[in-house]
């Protein structure tokens, strides 16, 4: 509904920034990551945007980069996520390293953010891992560990045989997450660990 917002930043206190646009001033919450890279009170800004309606209130959340918002909405998208939490994972953790966790299943690290418990990290890691590859391309996750980059498609190519075979799709992700641990490279080793691990 309201994508993009341009005007002047009236006042920035996080995780709240006042933007006067044509007069109007838009309350708007964002990540500290967009903080870091404000200007100046009284400066012109751009802000990519994403509304969030719910049945107590509309909550405007603001970002310095398409990419960024992006990643907010992916985030948004997984089970017991919603706005608040994304917005503290996006302010506690760079996408380096939010990609790397998941990547390593790291649920200890991504446990030690604000609000993310041992469920919502291991949910993080199952449902995110997929969509590291599109933030990679777009320019948030600019650097990835040689090995896991190599082992991406492996892993994507034993999830879809899985699914394939009658799981679903998270279950098949957490299958495959756990036994890529064992230095399995290629997608067939991979799903014959995962049907293994899923019968013992």
């Amino acid at each position: 509904m309201i994508g993009r917002l341009a005007g002047k930043l009236l006042s920035k206190q996080p995780p709240l920034l006042l933007l006067d646009v044509n007069g109007v001033g838009y309350e708007i919450e964002a990540p500290m990551s967009t903080f870091y890279q404000l200007p100046a009170i009284g400066n012109e800004i751009v802000l990519h945007t994403h509304l969030v309606v719910r049945e107590d209130a509309w909550l405007l959340c603001g970002f310095a980069t398409e990419p960024e918002r992006r990643m907010f909405r992916d985030l948004i998208k997984v089970n017991g996520v919603g706005a608040k939490l994304a917005l503290a994972i996006l302010s506690g953790i760079s996408a380096e390293d939010f990609a790397h966790c998941v990547q390593e299943n790291d649920t200890s690290s991504l446990t030690r953010l604000p609000g993310v418990g041992k469920k919502t990290a291991e949910r993080l890691i199952i449902e995110m891992r997929d969509r590291l590859k599109a933030w990679s391309e777009d320019g948030v996750v600019t650097t990835m560990p040689a090995h896991i980059e190599g082992a991406a498609p492996a892993g994507k190519e034993a999830v879809s045989a899985l699914v394939a075979l009658g799981y679903k799709p998270q279950e098949a992700s957490r299958m495959v997450g756990a036994v890529r641990s064992e230095g399995l490279t290629t997608s067939e080793d991979l799903i014959k660990a995962a049907l293994k691990s899923a019968v013992n």
